[in-house]
């Protein structure tokens, strides 16, 4: 049992035998860890986040809860594959909306503190968190340092909002887990991962913080309030 795009290449160089199900993994495809989603064909199955076109969305809503947006630091782990797609889909999307992408690297505290920092000495400001292990290992800090330097920033996980950050689109990260078991149970009652469809998400969560939004003297537009999933007052 395998989360997050690392870990399931940890496995793999363990073994192409035993069987692995993953849960919480952006674009297997993409990343290479099965054929294709209705036929992994290998050793490999479970449960993916997103693809990587999704991550273009997490810009869309910061520009949309934050109008004045002109540059954004996402903040990515280089080592991972996944955020390097990631990244790339961010990218996409940024001409049409007017906005400068700066990349930072989360592995390292320091490296974070002082990017994030030179980062908000100008103005008009805002931070992509990319869904990475590294992001996560990294949160309580990234979600400090946004409301210290007063940048509004999008998130991929709801954790990181419940925590204090201003909003985030994902998956339902526990719910997953328990669709993985499933799969788990299914194969040792004797079943190849290659016959079971890699499962993308039913549904993506919007969770927005309207106390940090407060704090950071925006105003949550309503069409975002109207499709909020949870409102954490």
């Amino acid at each position: 049992m395998a989360s997050g795009s690392l870990s399931v290449t940890a496995f793999q160089r363990l073994t192409r035998t035993v069987p692995i199900v993953f849960a919480a993994i952006n674009d297997p495809v993409g990343v290479g860890f099965v054929d294709s989603l209705a036929r992994p064909g290998g050793s490999i199955t479970g449960f993916m986040n997103f693809e990587y076109s999704f991550s273009g969305k997490w810009l869309e809503l910061l520009k949309e809860i934050a109008p004045g947006l002109r540059r954004a630091a996402v903040l990515r782990d280089t080592a991972n594959p996944a955020a390097i797609g990631q990244f790339s889909s961010i990218q996409t999307v940024a001409p049409a909306l007017g906005v400068e992408l700066v990349p930072v690297n989360v592995r390292d505290v320091g490296e974070i503190e002082r990017a994030v920092a030179g980062f908000a000495r100008s103005a008009n400001g805002g931070l992509v968190v990319t869904a990475t292990a590294a992001a996560t290992i990294h949160r309580d800090l990234i979600v400090a340092l946004a409301a210290q330097h007063k940048l509004p920033a999008v998130y991929g996980t709801r954790d990181s909002v419940i925590g204090g950050g201003l909003i985030s689109y994902g998956t339902d990260i526990p719910g997953q887990f328990r669709r993985a078991a499933s799969y788990v149970d299914r194969i040792l009652k004797g079943e190849k991962p290659a016959d079971l469809p890699v499962q993308a998400p039913t549904k993506y969560l919007l969770v927005v913080n309207l106390k940090t939004a407060k704090a950071l003297g925006l105003e949550v537009p309503a069409t975002v309030l109207a499709r909020a999933d949870e409102l954490i007052e």
